[in-house]
């Protein structure tokens, strides 16, 4: 599975954005999909994740209320929408793929099994 992650961008504080992460291959439905962010000086950490049918999702607690994540199979395509962002949510954002559809506390970023390359978002205060 091939993932390419696309949508960051600068976007003032309160604003919005929608990331997207487009798969290869014919299994998508196959893999939950995850949405991670890392800042400057800090581990990857889990954001918000989606069951292979899009029925189940789980978030992160800061994020909850304000990003959605959802999936579109049809197109291979995972999204995060965010939004009421804040200058803490700033980050290289990171999709990632795997079999499981992970607790919280188990969705680390060693239990994924690809990632895309990331896209960076700043929130300008």
């Amino acid at each position: 599975v091939q993932l390419q992650a696309s949508g960051g961008g600068l976007v003032q504080a309160g604003g919005s954005l929608r990331l997207s992460c487009a798969a290869s291959g014919r299994t998508f439905s196959t893999y939950a999909m995850y949405w991670f962010r890392q800042a400057p000086g800090k581990e990857r950490e889990f954001v918000a994740g989606i069951s292979g049918t899009g029925v189940s999702t789980r978030y992160e607690d800061s994020v909850k209320g304000r990003f959605t994540i959802s999936r579109d199979n049809a197109k291979n395509t995972v999204y995060l929408q965010m939004s009421s962002l804040k200058p803490e949510d700033a980050a290289v954002y990171y999709c990632a793929a795997a079999r499981t559809f992970y607790a919280v506390t188990f969705a680390s970023q060693w239990s994924m099994d690809y990632w895309g390359k990331g896209t960076q978002v700043t929130v300008s205060s």
